[in-house]
């Protein structure tokens, strides 16, 4: 204790006196700056009041100087200013720093420099006298005088302001000399001190070193005895706590063995260690006993192996007695789980399951922490107790995840109705971030994991679908409601333009809302939708392909088959107004909504460059297009049946050789143009007018002249009326050779004129071929030409070209007075009466 007491003052000692030595050359630092500063003080005062007093010849030369320096050195410019920026010492202080080394290696001597070491006075007036004029010198004269007195105000407040700092200074230093006087002496008898106290210190130590090396050797001769005590304690302590405390009584069995074994030559070790290992064995036995036969929690399970594996029990029989353990807990677990699920049929009839008790989050929640955090954590300890041997854990571990997915698959299956969707997509994200716990330490289960996510998001997205096709079935039933639902007197219902938007629109909202259904499988927070899958092939198969391109698709066969399917089925037909509005909504399909949709699809699930093939757009737009040209075909052909049942009939149950002479038209031509004007209408609320051909100014070779009284009376003449006797059948085949071809049941075009032309072809030509199947008399013939003049008068509006109106109706006169036993027509001007009159 003295010798660092002894140590310590010693330290501080000469810690201090160096603090005094720097402090003392400190001061003397300080005292002589000061004096230098007070001669430098002196000399700047006396060189001021020198200076004022110069002359008007010193002002001159001063001038000149200046001059002179702005033209031969640009420091000198700087110095003559007036009380601003820097200015080149001289005088006093130049002499007290000196010229800098740079300026004086690198400057050339200069005598007209009056601030330059080499000035000489007699060159620089020279100079000044022959280069400068008498007004620039006066100017010169007055800027110096100006200069001198600001610089005598300057150097003269500089020495009242530091003057008082000087003293102070000065006083200051005059102090420390005097308080540095009694701190050295004070040091001084510190060091002294210090002296003495180490030569004490040393003597006692001297005195006290043999008591140290007893007392150091009493010490380590109690430590053995008490490591000696622990040992013989060792048995007690093992016997004490190996009912109670197994693990405690393990880390002391296991800090005593390496001495026993070390010493157990000697018969009193040996003794101890027998007993020890009699009582690690019964131990042993015990910890067996309670693995075998007790039902231990996951924690409990690997606390024992743990301790058996310490007593150095086999390892092959403990890995095995653990996946024993743990395969009889999770088989309870994976019990508990199937228990909530319906039971499977055994007969195998197709029965509805009763809905499962609980929703799927929460079954998803039981199984993760139940299941796979137990699994999770029996892995975790197998390895930890094993090391890397997961020979037997994988095949173990691989068994019971396979039960799991089966069971969550059979639990995902009774999700048979859409529900929420973002329930099932937490449900997913829940189970694999579960999952990937188990799966980085079992990385086999990973890809059965990854197909049953995607096998659900599959399913999910197939329901959509069905779902999209049975809303828009029921729609199709809605607009067939309303367009059968019987209307009050004076009440109209909603027009086929409202139906086909309430359609369209209702169908397409559902569509989207699909799709942002259908989104929430790929959101960023959740953490399934980085799997590969999810990235491409679910984007573009199974969403793109699968849903958007599947729906469009089976929607375009769906209402082709209002045209194609009723007559195979041999359902009822369906009505007129739903073909046309089915081939509108084809056509606006082709036209905008097919790219709509598919460029929505694209921006929320885009597609990888590398994917799967999609289908191209335009093909989709052709097949749709397809369906709305079979459905407008087949509205024409339905319409213009319907009008040649009424022209068939009229032709076949009249009497045409026993017929009165016409006074009048048919009812049922006035009924065609009913239904034409009608069709009309209904067709124009859907489709554009389309183009008619230019009308024909030369009708007079026609059978019937299309004539309005309110167009163009008198334009145009009668033409049935041959000039001379002739064979009506010769003048029937001249006429076809000079008409043009006409084709019944062509392809219509998406326009009003070309819908109605249709028409009239099927019913005009029904009624030809009704025509050429009877046999006529004079007035029957007479009848024909009436029926045949009204038609000209009314269809021709409503046809693309008015000559195909025209050829057909020559056709049927021509027909007619063939088939007539007595051919004599009527008067043209007749016939036009009684055109007017009906």
């Amino acid at each position: 204790m003295e010798d660092l007491l002894d140590v310590e003052n010693k330290r501080m000692a000469d810690s201090l006196a160096s603090k005094v030595t720097r402090l003392k050359s400190l001061a003397l630092d300080i005292d002589k700056d000061a004096e230098e500063q007070n001669r430098y003080l002196d000399g700047m005062a006396g060189s001021g009041c020198r200076g004022g007093s110069g002359g008007a010849m010193a002002a001159v030369t001063t001038g000149s100087g200046a001059g002179s320096g702005a033209a031969g050195s640009p420091e000198a410019t700087g110095g003559s200013t007036g009380g601003g920026g820097w200015r080149r010492p001289h005088g006093p202080l130049q002499r007290y720093y000196g010229p800098s080394t740079a300026e004086a290696a690198e400057a050339p001597p200069d005598p007209t420099d009056i601030n330059g070491p080499h000035f000489d006075p007699e060159v620089f007036m020279n100079k000044v006298r022959s280069e400068c004029p008498l007004g620039q010198l006066l100017a010169r004269e007055a800027t110096l005088g100006r200069e001198i007195r600001a610089l005598d105000s300057d150097m003269q407040t500089l020495l009242y302001e530091n003057y008082n700092k000087f003293i102070s200074a000065t006083d200051t230093i005059r102090k420390m000399k005097v308080d540095f006087r009694h701190m050295e002496a004070e040091m001084d008898d510190l060091a002294a001190n210090m002296a003495a106290i180490s030569a004490s210190s040393a003597r006692v130590s001297a005195a006290l070193q043999d008591r140290h090396r007893r007392g150091a050797q009493l010490a380590g001769v109690q430590a053995l005895l008490r490591k000696l005590q622990a040992l013989v304690e060792v048995p007690g302590r093992l016997r004490r706590w190996a009912g109670t405390e197994p693990a405690r009584a393990l880390r002391c069995h296991a800090r005593a063995r390496a001495v026993l074994r070390h010493y157990r030559h000697l018969p009193s070790f040996r003794a101890i260690e027998d007993e020890s290992h009699a009582i690690m064995a019964d131990l042993a036995q015990r910890l067996r006993t309670r693995l075998r036969e007790e039902k231990l929690d996951p924690k409990e399970l690997t606390e024992c192996v743990e301790m058996l594996l310490q007593l150095e029990e086999p390892a092959e029989e403990l890995s095995e007695e653990f996946l024993s353990q743990a395969g009889a807990r999770l088989e309870a677990e994976l019990a508990a789980l199937e228990a909530e699920l319906p039971a499977a049929d055994p007969s195998g009839t197709a029965t509805t399951p009763p809905p499962p008790a609980s929703d799927i989050l929460d079954f998803v929640d039981r199984g993760s922490s139940a299941f796979v955090g137990t699994l999770c954590q029996l892995a975790g300890s197998y390895r930890a107790l094993f090391g890397g041997d997961t020979g037997r854990l994988e095949p173990f571990a691989t068994a019971l995840a396979t039960r799991y997915f089966a069971l969550l698959e059979r639990r995902l299956a009774l999700e048979r109705g859409l529900g929420d969707t973002s329930l099932l997509v937490r449900a997913l994200d829940r189970f694999h971030r579960r999952l990937r716990a188990l799966l980085e330490l079992l990385p086999a289960g990973a890809d059965a994991a990854a197909a049953l996510v995607a096998r659900a998001a599959r399913e999910r997205v197939d329901r959509y679908l069905r779902a999209l096709q049975t809303f828009f079935l029921g729609c199709l039933g809605d607009v067939r409601q309303a367009l059968a639902a019987p209307r009050p007197p004076g009440k109209e219902g909603p027009g086929l333009p409202d139906l086909l938007a309430t359609l369209a629109a209702s169908v397409l909202g559902q569509l989207k809302a699909v799709l942002a259904y259908v989104q929430l499988f790929t959101a960023r927070d959740v953490a399934f939708a980085s799997l590969p899958y999810f990235k491409g092939e679910f984007c573009v198969t199974a969403v793109r392909e699968g849903l958007v391109v599947a729906f469009v698709r089976w929607l375009c066969r769906t209402a082709r088959g209002f045209a194609d399917g009723p007559a195979e089925r041999g359902a009822p037909a369906a009505p007129p107004a739903l073909l046309l509005l089915l081939a509108r909504l084809c056509l606006d399909y082709e036209n905008s909504t097919i790219s709509y949709i598919l460029t929505l699809t694209d921006e929320q699930f885009p597609p990888q460059d590398s994917g799967p093939a999609v289908t191209p757009g335009p093909a989709l737009c052709a097949e749709a297009r397809a369906a709305a040209q079979r459905l407008l075909d087949h509205y024409v052909q339905v319409q213009g049946a319907a009008v040649a049942q009424m022209l068939r009939k009229s032709v076949e149950t009249r009497d045409w050789l026993g017929t009165v002479e016409p006074r009048n038209v048919r009812a049922v031509m006035k009924r065609v143009v009913e239904d034409i004007t009608a069709i009309d209408v209904q067709v124009g609320q859907l489709f554009e007018e389309g183009v008619r051909r230019a009308q024909s100014s030369d009708s007079s070779r026609r059978a019937f002249s299309v004539y309005s009284s309110s167009r163009a009376p008198g334009r145009y003449a009668p033409s049935y009326t041959p000039s001379a006797p002739m064979d009506t059948h010769l003048l029937s085949n001249i006429q076809k050779l000079f008409s043009e071809r006409i084709d019944i049941f062509s392809p219509v075009e998406f326009n009003k004129v070309s819908v109605l032309t249709g028409i009239i072809k099927i019913s005009l030509k029904t009624l030809l071929e009704c025509v050429r199947l009877r046999t006529l008399g004079r007035f029957g013939l007479q009848q024909v030409q009436v029926d045949g003049h009204y038609l000209q008068l009314y269809l021709w509006r409503f046809a693309s070209d008015e000559r195909v109106v025209q050829g057909l109706l020559d056709e049927v006169a021509a027909s007619a007075a063939h088939r007539c036993l007595d051919p004599v027509p009527m008067e043209h001007s007749v016939v036009e009466l009684i055109c007017e009159r009906g």
